[in-house]
């Protein structure tokens, strides 16, 4: 059964945003093998993403840059948190394995929203970590192909709620505690600090 308002579309792409000495840093990358699928109308996606390929057939280029407004925002001193050491504790023993500055690690709030924040200063009894997402402030350059598109399927649907949701993680991202693997579903692909391809 399909449903009438969603698609499924899958892309093959590239993304790059600005550095600070002008020029294009490539961030993340797809491949046709492994490309990133999503379900429209679900906010899987960024919305100003979605509405650039919905309308795209299979076969499509693009290349378009999303305003940082229409991206992830502007970057917040607010975001940047200090969290008690001792959270991070496994057996009694500080985590130095995976709480490192630098490393990208999940996290999640009281009502069990999961999120990731990047360690910027392990201290005595603090951690400082910093929320925003790492490419807040910045705005996104993709260039890429559309791979597949049709009418989602209430299955489709359903799947990727149950994704959102938490039913079904990123086994690579969390066994390895980053994003550089890459698993036979393409569940993590080539890009920094994100896990699943989630824009």
């Amino acid at each position: 059964m399909e449903t009438n308002g969603n698609k499924y579309i899958e892309v093959d792409y590239e993304l790059f945003v600005p550095n600070e000495k002008g020029n294009f840093d490539l961030v993340e990358k797809t491949s046709k093998e492994h490309p990133f699928g999503f379900v429209t109308g679900l906010g899987f996606a960024l919305d100003a993403f979605e509405q650039q390929v919905e309308s795209l057939a299979i076969g499509d280029l693009f290349d378009f840059t999303i305003p940082v407004d229409d991206a992830y925002g502007e970057f917040s001193e607010e975001h940047v948190v200090e969290l008690q050491k001792d959270i991070f504790n496994i057996d009694g023993k500080f985590d130095e394995t995976r709480i490192y500055p630098g490393n990208v690690i999940p996290l999640a709030n009281a009502d069990g929203n999961r999120f990731d924040g990047i360690v910027k200063e392990v201290r005595d009894d603090v951690v400082i970590v910093d929320l925003n997402h790492p490419l807040a402030g910045k705005p996104l350059h993709f260039k890429g192909q559309v791979v597949s598109s049709h009418s989602a399927t209430s299955q489709e649907v359903n799947e990727f709620l149950d994704k959102m949701n938490g039913g079904e993680n990123c086994d690579c991202c969390e066994k390895n505690g980053d994003c550089d693997c890459d698993d036979e579903n393409g569940c993590c692909g080539e890009h920094e600090g994100h896990c699943c391809h989630q824009h």
